[in-house]
């Protein structure tokens, strides 16, 4: 049996495998065979083969916003599909990972109950046909997404390589149908930005802003999923009154942090220790 949430009458059940070893190519089929009404799969929750809430992290264009979409770390995101799902009650769904813990940390931030059944890749695909979804992913690049190619093509930000339909049919008779796609990135494995890093790019957006004088210090806090950032500066006189030069320094650093790295940045204080004539 699976378990379940009494209050929210969820049941849940995962389907656990390496980044590239065919999860995807084969979710309709194991959600089949779990009986599960829905798939949770990199940030989509998908029916029938239809997208119905969620957004890809296939969608992404960097590696860090793409592994945060799939936790459902972005927040007016994870709210969209909790409230999907608690108007999808009673329900069983089936979320896919890259491990056990992932499935977990995914299934917890939705609010939804631990799987009491997980099925591995390994379970339901041979050695020869992981190696073959494996050699897919890593020579071509290429992803399946276990949804039709029209509503793939509204949800993604790369390169549509072509469509699949599977032969086999779920219990009501509906077919599935699979769409390859080729992400605006590649991506392998755990992907980890130390604060000096941070640093060294705050320091250097700070230092090509106009009236900047000198970066005195610069200051990571991180907060759960989101970084806190404090920058000491030397400013100069000039065209521009200070406080909109610190207005401006806000704004940069903000929005490169957020480009470059796919990080949030929850706030930015900006602190003129000297002013230089």
């Amino acid at each position: 049996m699976m378990a379940k949430n009494v209050s929210g009458g969820i049941t849940t059940s995962a389907f656990v495998g390496a980044a590239g070893t065919g999860k995807s190519q084969r979710a309709q089929l194991v959600a089949s065979l779990l009986d599960a009404d829905y798939i949770i799969d990199d940030g989509l929750v998908i029916y029938k083969g239809s997208i119905v809430c969620g957004k890809s992290a296939k969608s992404e264009r960097n590696q860090v916003s793409a592994i945060r979409r799939a936790l459902f770390q972005f927040e007016d995101h994870r709210r969209e599909v909790i409230s999907f799902f608690s108007s999808a009650a009673p329900a069983r769904v089936m979320v896919i990972a890259t491990s056990d813990d992932m499935a977990l940390k995914i299934l917890r931030r939705l609010g939804l109950p631990a799987p009491s059944q997980v099925v591995h890749i390994e379970d339901v695909a041979t050695p020869e046909e992981i190696l073959k979804a494996r050699n897919e992913r890593f020579n071509k690049g290429q992803h399946v997404i276990p949804v039709s190619h029209v509503l793939v093509r509204k949800n993604f930000a790369g390169k549509l390589v072509g469509q699949l339909r599977v032969f086999w049919k779920s219990k009501d008779k509906r077919e599935g149908e699979k769409t390859i796609v080729r992400p605006p990135f590649s991506f392998y494995g755990d992907v980890h930005i130390e604060p000096e890093a941070i640093e060294e790019l705050v320091s250097f957006v700070t230092g090509r802003t106009a009236q900047i004088a000198n970066v005195n210090e610069v200051s990571v806090k991180p907060d759960e999923d989101a970084l806190h950032i404090e920058v000491k500066i030397a400013a100069t006189l000039g065209d521009k009154k200070l406080i909109e030069v610190a207005s401006l320094l806000k704004n940069r650093i903000a929005t490169s942090l957020r480009y470059f790295t796919g990080l949030d940045v929850r706030s930015v204080d900006v602190i003129i220790a000297e002013v230089r004539v």
